[in-house]
């Protein structure tokens, strides 16, 4: 009989479970150089830093954001922009999702995995239990979480079930379809990879004292090319909140996250 602890572990999917660096990212910055006419095109940078902000969690809001402050940059009044958002959706989902809507071929069917099964497998047969909530749509997190990972309808709660972080109300969703009317766990632990992801965090622990909330922070690929980039990435995420941050979501241990269990905040 499989042990059980009293230990949820949450993942977020963007830049924890899968790269998205070629294909969100990607069809974002396709998306803004298109509507500003060629004239921006957003780098890494400039991403990181509108995510930074806590709030574009979201990445077609997060396009539109980017294409306004580019006009605005240009002289333009931001209330005389006229932007159709739906339009701005449908061309991002045409660049990430591709031109087939059975078979997607878009940016997303090249989608490195940043974990393997064997590593849910392990958290399984550590009696710890896990699910999903990402601001992914939920076509997007079901595709790579049941037809590249291979998951039989695993625990998720994505963009079309709550509203988006750093409101935690789809964490809290997620926990409950976790414990499924059981008894509570006591310690809850986060891994994302942004700052909403942490507020995320810090938001549930202001509305829930009743367990321990842990904020995971995981280095997305597109940070970690130089030293710099990955230590002030790092930075960003402890100060949002992170009580760790790792460079892959696998080094997050079954022997990590029960030290957790104990009281220790030592990894």
């Amino acid at each position: 009989m499989t042990k059980q602890t009293n230990i949820i572990v949450v993942f977020d999917i963007d830049g924890v479970i899968r790269d998205v660096s070629g294909s969100y990212r990607r069809a974002l910055a396709d998306t803004v150089e298109h509507f500003t006419n060629q004239m921006y095109r957003p780098t890494d940078v400039d991403i990181d830093n509108l995510k930074s902000e806590g709030i574009w969690n979201n990445d077609w809001e997060g396009s539109q954001e980017l294409i306004y402050r580019h006009f605005v940059s240009e002289g333009m009044i931001r209330e005389e922009i006229e932007l159709d958002f739906e339009h701005i959706v449908s061309y991002f989902q045409s660049r990430y999702r591709g031109t087939d809507p059975e078979n997607w071929n878009g940016y997303v069917a090249h989608e490195p995995l940043l974990l393997q099964p064997s590593y849910l497998e392990l958290l399984t047969q550590a009696g710890i239990d896990w699910g999903f909530f990402s601001g992914a749509t939920r076509g997007s997190a079901t595709y790579i979480l049941e037809r590249r990972l291979g998951l039989k309808s695993p625990v998720l709660v994505a963009m079309e079930d709550a509203p988006g972080k750093p409101d935690p109300t789809g964490l809290f969703t997620t926990i409950d379809l976790l414990e499924n009317g059981g008894d509570q766990k006591q310690t809850v632990i986060y891994v994302g990879d942004t700052v909403a992801d942490m507020h995320t965090v810090e938001k549930a622990r202001s509305l829930d004292n009743s367990r321990t909330w842990v904020g995971v922070g995981v280095l997305p690929p597109h940070v970690q090319g130089t030293v710099e980039r990955k230590d002030a990435y790092t930075q960003t995420l402890i100060k949002a909140g992170a009580k760790v941050v790792f460079s892959n979501v696998q080094e997050l241990t079954p022997e990590k996250i029960e030290k957790w269990e104990i009281g220790s905040s030592n990894f």
